[in-house]
């Protein structure tokens, strides 16, 4: 649960190279409503993409794991501010929100080999719509 915590106390300090450095270079990064983005390179553009359109800080994390310790689940509260539409997507305005969501891993020799992310994408245009 250590590489868990690692990877979210990097993701909460906008610190991508610490998040990397918790990765396997063929990570499978699964996003919500989208195509599975395949190692490194893939998952740094996606962050990059996200850093430019919304501001997040997760809380209430909860990281739960299997005996081996290789399969990962974490739920957690995203409070985000939404800073440039992104495509296909409502007009951003500098809108709030607060969403649950919740990511599935899994680990192999130390690092995440596998990351998907779930979250009310429903729930989350009605909140910047309004």
């Amino acid at each position: 649960m250590d590489l868990i915590n690692r990877y979210y106390a990097a993701f909460n300090a906008g610190d991508l190279e610490a998040m990397l450095d918790c990765l396997s270079e063929d990570v499978a990064h699964h996003v919500n409503e989208g195509q599975v983005r395949m190692g490194k390179v893939a998952f740094a553009e996606f962050c990059a993409h996200m850093n430019r359109c919304y501001k997040e800080h997760l809380t209430d994390i909860v990281v739960m794991q299997n005996e081996a310790g290789n399969r990962v689940a974490a739920e957690f509260i995203v409070n985000g501010t939404y800073l440039a539409t992104d495509a296909g997507l409502p007009e951003a305005r500098g809108q709030t929100y607060v969403l649950p969501a919740g990511s599935f891993f899994s680990v192999e020799d130390g690092k995440i080999t596998r990351v998907v992310t779930y979250y009310n994408l429903a729930d989350w245009i009605a909140q910047v719509s309004a």
